[in-house]
């Protein structure tokens, strides 16, 4: 079948798999628009869909549903189903960040997530050393232990538990709900680090010690410490993504 789709089958819908289909035609469909593969003003026929994918309407009907909640499809009556320009997407959205950091774009959205990881973390980190509690500071320590004992496998599912765990705990600490929210994004960002092969397969010493430092000054209330050494991993983090990204686009193999 001929169009901008890309030629990967899934499977046949049965009851139970439902939910297992709509993700999979989410993710494919979220993939090829982000990506350009399917480009803005494109008009889409939600009985091409279904026959691309072979699934029911239902779930194209679902799908459809959530693309447009992202931005990246319009609606219209008479017009029928439309990719929506890059303007209009929710670039905070998770799913979104993902499709990004999966795109031909990506360094320029590690870029982007980068400036506004500076803005948002140590600030987050400052105020933890204010409003943190006792159980937020000890889970802080947990997690810099936990990347400490898997940080000879920096790339794998473990290590990113423990740093996704600190990451979140940081922002919950912050006592304040809108950065809190942002936690989801911050943890993308993460994944997509180890998804996408960007993260080293040991961890480097300082950027462990930094998360240590973090955690210590927060306990011990030193807000100036915990925003410093905070600034100094997103730059690090930076650093390395955009380094690691460009050697993988270098690398033929």
């Amino acid at each position: 079948m001929g169009g901008p789709w890309h030629d990967r089958p899934v499977a046949t819908e049965t009851g139970s798999e439902f939910l297992q289909l709509h993700d999979s035609v989410l993710e494919k469909l979220g993939l090829d628009i982000v990506g350009g593969t399917v480009p803005a003003g494109t008009r889409i026929s939600a009985d091409d869909v279904a026959a691309r994918f072979e699934v029911s309407r239902t779930v194209v009907r679902e799908v459809v549903r959530v693309l447009q909640s992202l931005g990246l499809l319009t609606v219209r009556r008479r017009v029928g189903i439309t990719v929506q320009s890059s303007d209009h997407w929710n670039s905070l959205d998770p799913l979104v960040i993902r499709w990004q950091l999966a795109g031909p774009n990506r360094g320029e959205q590690l870029s982007i997530l980068s400036e506004v990881r500076s803005g948002i973390e140590p600030l987050a980190a400052r105020l933890a050393a204010e409003r943190a509690t006792p159980e937020q500071c000890g889970q802080l320590t947990a997690a810099v232990i936990g990347m400490s004992a898997t940080s000879r496998a920096a790339d794998s599912d473990a290590y990113l538990a423990h740093d996704s765990d600190f990451h979140r705990t940081l922002l919950a600490a912050s006592g304040n709900p809108m950065l809190r929210s942002m936690s989801d994004i911050i943890v993308e960002v993460l994944a997509g680090r180890t998804r996408h092969d960007l993260m080293p397969h040991r961890a480097d010493p300082e950027a462990v010690r930094l998360h240590g430092l973090v955690a210590s000054s927060i306990q011990a209330g030193d807000a100036a410490a915990a925003e410093a050494a905070m600034f100094e991993i997103v730059t690090e983090s930076s650093t390395a993504m955009l380094a690691n990204d460009a050697g993988t686009e270098q690398d033929p193999t």
